[in-house]
């Protein structure tokens, strides 16, 4: 029962993470370019109508659901598989999904908590102006945080999937002195830190850019 369990938990998990992370790649490298170069009048009908907001829907819930059946199964084999935290981490395997767990709800973080309400300010500006209304004043700066926080995730994305692949199929990871995991552990905090501090607090305005990004920000970016 409990290897059915698990099989299902890792299951929704894989696919849920498709879901999230194959949007997020949809909206940094599709439909970001779109609207770069579509008139205002299509960007309008896309944000107001339905397209967007039904990709935001797959997106956050794409990004709960793998939060939640991540964690479920990472506890469980904290405990039930290695009976500890303190084992758990004697193992690369430990180590590697720990550190992708934690990259990854960083990134739900993320969705949840600047994206989406971002976004809901962006759709709310462009259906009152798709009805003769006046823009939201405070819409273009919220979708330019948004975008900074998106294309976040995009970076994070890549060394996140990297961890979870890892963990199961290249060991690369020995644990070494109590010491050498400490400053592996601040190291990575502080990586962490600098990039969501961008993401978080990162300058906004004509003409600026995140670190790590090779596009101009726009206020259309989820």
């Amino acid at each position: 029962m409990a290897e059915a369990w698990l099989f299902l938990l890792r299951w929704f998990h894989f696919l849920a993470g498709i879901t999230w992370i194959g949007m997020l790649y949809y909206f940094n490298f599709v439909q970001t370019p779109f609207f770069a170069s579509a008139e205002p009048a299509v960007r309008t009908g896309m944000i107001a109508g339905s397209l967007v907001g039904r990709a935001l829907w797959w997106f956050r819930w794409g990004a709960m659901l793998t939060f939640i059946t991540g964690w479920l199964y990472l506890l469980h084999t904290i405990f039930g598989r290695y009976g500890g935290i303190q084992p758990f981490f004697l193992q690369p395997y430990g180590w590697a999904i720990f550190i992708g767990g934690i990259l990854g709800s960083l990134m739900w973080f993320n969705v949840w908590f600047i994206i989406w309400p971002a976004q809901q300010v962006v759709i709310a500006s462009a259906t009152q102006v798709s009805k003769g209304g006046q823009a939201i004043p405070e819409a273009a700066a919220r979708g330019q945080r948004s975008g900074f926080a998106s294309r976040t995730n995009t970076l994070l994305s890549i060394p996140m999937l990297f961890f979870m692949g890892a963990a199961s199929h290249f060991g690369f990871f020995t644990p070494t002195a109590r010491g050498a995991k400490v400053v592996m552990l601040v190291v990575f905090a502080i990586i962490l830190a600098v990039l969501e501090w961008n993401a978080l607090v990162g300058t906004t305005g004509p003409g600026k850019k995140m670190a790590g990004s090779s596009s101009p920000p726009s206020w259309w970016s989820c």
